[in-house]
């Protein structure tokens, strides 16, 4: 009993240590982690901007049309599931045109895929029937990395020869460095690494 308690103690003494030293240096990483989300390319000139789905505050579509008035892309391809008998495309477009944009520079990419894994092969089918070589990828700044890889993966699989750029949006509630400090942040980041390691187990 008294071995034990000999053992115990160091134990209790390295674990409270532990906790304190992750309790003074939670800044540091929690915002590593929130960076591991975050891999962009940045913009550069390309055949068209893609738009991925799951955007509900239009972030996205915006920061393709930015791409446009920038002089990156001519054209933005808008990918979008069902939601209540709506395609997202449909509403993300909407969305952009009531904001100013000329309704000309977009085009509905609607479907029924429920993952980027899923929605990966509706955009490259969509981009080869078009004949687009480049394209940006146009996704919230937390889903970089994994819509990256799952890109990068799809074309390399497909063979279609295609060359892609990451783009990050901004998000209201999700920022690298202080995704705590919010309730909507956090979620978004224990949603996306869920994600992540889900996507890296093939499920």
């Amino acid at each position: 009993m008294a071995q034990r308690r000999s053992l115990t103690f160091p134990f209790l003494v390295v674990s409270a240590v532990v906790v304190l030293l992750l309790a003074a240096t939670h800044a540091v990483w929690m915002s590593a982690l929130g960076s591991a989300l975050v891999r962009e390319d940045g913009p550069a000139k390309a055949d068209m901007a893609v738009v991925l789905a799951g955007d509900k505050y239009g972030n996205r579509i915006l920061k393709a049309a930015e791409l446009i008035r920038q002089g990156y892309v001519p054209a933005v391809l808008a990918s979008g599931p069902v939601f209540y008998d709506t395609y997202e495309s449909d509403m993300a477009i909407a969305f952009a045109v009531h904001r100013g944009n000329p309704p000309e520079w977009f085009i509905g990419v609607p479907h029924h895929a429920e993952s980027t894994g899923e929605e990966v092969w509706e955009i490259l089918h969509a981009l080869e029937t078009r004949k687009v070589h480049t394209f940006l990828l146009v996704t919230s700044d937390y889903h970089t990395a994994r819509a990256g890889r799952i890109f990068r993966k799809a074309i390399r699989n497909s063979n279609a020869g295609l060359e892609m750029r990451v783009v990050a949006a901004p998000d209201r509630w999700f920022q690298p460095d202080s995704w705590w400090r919010n309730r909507e942040g956090r979620k978004i980041f224990l949603s996306e690494w869920m994600k992540t390691v889900a996507t890296a187990l093939g499920m």
